[in-house]
């Protein structure tokens, strides 16, 4: 067996491999199509390789030479499909279709050509490259510019390059041989070979670790998010708040955090049923999410509990923004509930002080948010300037201080 034959084969086992592991995953993450459009791709790849080791054996090597030029453009392109999906683009259908046409017509022509010239070499190798560059723009589209992406630009980039140099290669070293039978035992089927061994194994492996750091991106995800709301849980809120507390201590800029309670949410469960109880949950998670300035990391604490932490948000401007949430929530109906029928919520405000901790920030706002149940509810109360205060004494009295109380 000659260096390409023997190179042949190793690619035959190594596109399995891969196809195999990517509907390994597939199985395993039913809900993530990805993987399975990965596995047909090297699936695909696999019948390109038995198609070339088997073409010095056929009769009409012009049908063979065709079916392997179609089943390599299919993997290709197939994992294109793969790569929008995973990088959540529109997929370039209509792009695909039509390289696939005119790719496809022009090849079952050109392998009329004598075999070793330029301009069928050029036909058989340019839909590759251009499928190569579709799968970099795809990526360069997403605007994810992680290592492991911008690797993945870096190798599509190359290989498109490699597939381009293949007619010149093939001047260089003597051409594919005078016939298919003659193929394998050229010098330029040992590098064609071996370049498809390097940059299919260096796709593959990237599209696996890209798989594998969004699958423990989703799954930390879903551990900081609240289910129910959507919104970030504790957890996830305190890991985030944490960066903006260092940063407003060191920058000297403001920063704010809002607590906030549905008032006698108890009540409607009790009242309404938990379904009901979800929905206002779910309604009043979406209205802060839709109000909240881009940067502001919001939580569901628990229960009825939120919260909210405004980086460069100073004590007025996050009692303006309560105070409009606090209005927008009491004018608010709810599906399957009597359109007459309001809920309020009560809420509590504090500016960071400096070098003061997220966890006495929040006691403060806390503080101002029980003195706001206290005083009736549905109102905005806001914290005095003193981290040690006990929780509940903090807050601006209504009415020594009213003009502190929305």
């Amino acid at each position: 067996m000659s260096g390409a034959g023997f190179i042949l084969t190793i690619n035959i086992f190594v596109a399995g491999l891969f196809s195999v592991a990517f509907f390994l995953i597939a199985i395993n993450n039913r809900t993530d199509r990805v993987a399975q459009w990965f596995g047909v791709g090297y699936l695909f790849g696999v019948s390109y390789f038995v198609f070339e080791f088997l073409l010095p054996l056929q009769v009409s090597p012009k049908l063979a030479g065709y079916l392997a030029f179609a089943a390599f453009f299919m993997a290709l392109a197939t994992v294109n499909v793969g790569l929008a999906l995973r990088y959540k683009v529109p997929v370039p259908w209509r792009l695909l279709g039509a390289v696939l046409g005119v790719s496809f017509v022009a090849n079952w022509f050109a392998f009329d050509l004598p075999r070793g010239s330029f301009e069928r070499m050029m036909f058989y190798q340019a839909p590759y490259a251009v499928l190569q560059v579709i799968g970099a723009g795809i990526v360069l589209h997403s605007r994810r510019r992680q290592p492991l992406d911008i690797g993945l630009i870096v190798v599509f980039a190359l290989s498109a390059i490699q597939f381009l140099s293949k007619p010149f290669v093939a001047q260089i070293t003597g051409g594919p041989g005078a016939s298919a039978q003659a193929y394998i035992g050229t010098n330029y089927a040992l590098y064609s070979q071996t370049a498809g061994a390097v940059f299919g194994v260096g796709v593959g492996l990237l599209m696996l670790a890209i798989l594998a750091r969004d699958l423990v991106s989703d799954i930390t995800a879903q551990s900081e998010t609240d289910p129910l709301s959507g919104l970030f849980n504790r957890r996830g809120f305190e890991d985030r708040v944490e960066p903006g507390i260092i940063a407003a201590n060191r920058g000297g800029v403001p920063a704010s955090f809002i607590a906030i309670d549905l008032d006698h949410f108890k009540t409607i469960n009790d009242t309404f049923g938990h379904e009901a109880g979800d929905r206002v949950i779910r309604g009043f998670a979406q209205l802060l999410k839709s109000t909240a300035p881009p940067r502001a990391i919001t939580a569901r604490m628990g229960g009825e509990e939120f919260a909210l932490f405004l980086p460069g948000t100073n004590l007025s401007s996050a009692r303006l923004f309560a105070e409009g949430a606090r209005a927008a929530f009491a004018n608010m109906s709810f599906e399957g509930l009597d359109e007459s029928m309001r809920f309020t919520a009560s809420f509590g405000v504090a500016e960071y002080e400096n070098r003061e901790s997220l966890s006495d920030l929040r006691r403060r706002a806390d503080g101002a948010l029980y003195a706001a149940k206290r005083a009736g509810r549905d109102r905005v109360h806001v914290a005095e300037s003193h981290p040690d205060t006990p929780p509940g004494a903090g807050a601006v009295p209504e009415k020594k201080r009213s003009a502190r109380l929305l």
